[in-house]
């Protein structure tokens, strides 16, 4: 972990990225907060802001991973940081002359259709910055961290929209974006990090060879079992993201503290964020002790069995114990996922195969949000969501547990085989 805190080219993108999730976490729960507050008898508005954070990825995924690997990776990071912070100042300014409502939705998309495109040029110059062995530990920080903003995330954005109202949250969002690019123009970054399959010019971006190399992703993927076990699980999580996103702030509000919602929604970040950092430590030693898709498989199980009992849990004091719980769990998982990644993908191909990532969860994300604002509270209740999760978390187990064993021990098969071939060709 020291080597990663003096890596200062390291430091500042993870800054980055942390300053980029920070004011997009505080800006998403002050608007869920403010569609709530002034449209209390609708919870659909709430649900359908949180989709579209989600459902840009629909309309920019043929080109998020494709843009990571023919062009400069740093450059479209940076972007992002400078395009956000312009569509921040226009919510901003609309927000203040109170106009139609589908105005300020159509904004929260592009900013969200932009965003999509910061993880995979950044996950791709990690990947051209660090060594392999530090891609796991590296995982870890960023889950240490995302469970510091979780824990702080939605009480700022909470206090901020109570204290100076969604306007004060826009500021953050701001400013947050700003940072960000701020921050990725300060690097200094070999051309094989930031232009891995050389400079290409613009003209050369057009769909056929867009599309030509999304399938090179896809054939990529389909090369290797492993991935597809795992990228398979991506489409369910996408689901539980899409429930969790909305789903604990509408069971306080009509459910477990209908008076007190408010302050119960912003502790269920503080209990997660609690439970993301000391599942981060607990993490780094069960990577150590056991193999990663053992770690993977038994985090699932047990998250889906606690998604099972918080069904039926009848206090929020009982319910943000347990979601401390899902908190240690989910860390792991995600470590796990985070770090297995980049040693399974060539860095020709992070982008590629990342571009096919996102949009699955996105995909899923999006459907579930969509559900729960269509059919709640008229046909779905509290109750079968939680049901449908645990469902879903099993059945990726089912999926997991009968695939990851397997695929490990041809993947470690063929990469002996690989080692053997390379020493006799070079006379090792």
């Amino acid at each position: 972990m020291k080597e990663l805190i003096r890596n200062g080219v390291f430091m500042r993108l993870f800054l980055a990225t942390v300053c980029s999730q920070l004011a997009s976490t505080i800006g998403a729960m002050a608007f869920a907060f403010y569609m709530l507050d002034r449209f209390s008898s609708q919870p659909a508005y709430a649900s359908i802001a949180e989709m579209l954070y989600s459902a840009p990825t629909v309309f920019v995924f043929l080109f998020i991973g494709v843009l990571a690997d023919r062009f400069d990776r740093k450059k479209i990071a940076e972007n992002t940081g400078w395009i956000r912070t312009g569509l921040s100042l226009c919510m901003l300014g609309a927000l203040a002359a109170g106009v139609w409502l589908p105005v300020i939705f159509l904004i929260l998309f592009v900013r969200a259709g932009v965003t999509k495109f910061y993880a995979p040029a950044e996950t791709a110059m990690i990947q051209g910055i660090l060594k392999e062995d530090q891609y796991v530990k590296a995982s870890g920080l960023n889950q240490s961290v995302f469970g510091v903003f979780m824990l702080f995330g939605t009480g700022i954005g909470a206090f901020v929209y109570h204290t100076v109202g969604i306007k004060g949250a826009v500021i953050i969002d701001t400013v947050g974006f700003l940072l960000t690019a701020l921050l990725i123009r300060s690097l200094k970054l070999p051309v094989e990090v930031t232009l891995p399959n050389g400079k290409q010019p613009l003209s050369s971006l057009n769909m056929r060879s867009v599309w030509g190399d999304f399938s090179v992703g896809f054939r990529y993927i389909f090369s290797r079992k492993l991935l597809i076990a795992l990228i398979s699980g991506f489409a369910l999580f996408g689901l539980i993201n899409g429930s969790f996103a909305i789903l604990p702030m509408l069971t306080m509000k009509y459910h477990l503290a209908p008076d007190n919602y408010q302050l119960y929604a912003s502790l269920f970040s503080v209990f997660l964020g609690i439970g993301f950092l000391a599942g981060s430590a607990l993490g780094s030693m069960l990577i150590d002790k056991f193999k990663m898709h053992q770690v993977l498989i038994a985090c699932v199980l047990v998250s889906g069995l606690i998604a099972l009992v918080l069904g039926f849990v009848a206090s929020p004091w009982i319910y943000l114990i347990l979601i401390l719980v899902m908190g240690i769990i989910l860390a792991p998982l995600n470590i796990v996922i985070g770090g297995w990644l980049p040693k399974l993908v060539e860095p020709s191909k992070m982008g590629r195969v990342s571009a096919w990532i996102d949009p699955i969860m996105m995909a899923g994300q999006t459907l579930m949000l969509g559900l729960i604002a269509w059919l709640y509270p008229s046909r779905f209740t509290l109750l079968g969501l939680y049901l449908f999760i645990a469902v879903l978390l099993l059945l990726t187990f089912v999926i997991y547990i009968f695939t990851l064993p397997r695929f490990v021990r041809e993947e470690e098969g063929a990469a002996r085989i690989d080692r053997k071939g390379t020493a006799v060709e070079t006379g090792l």
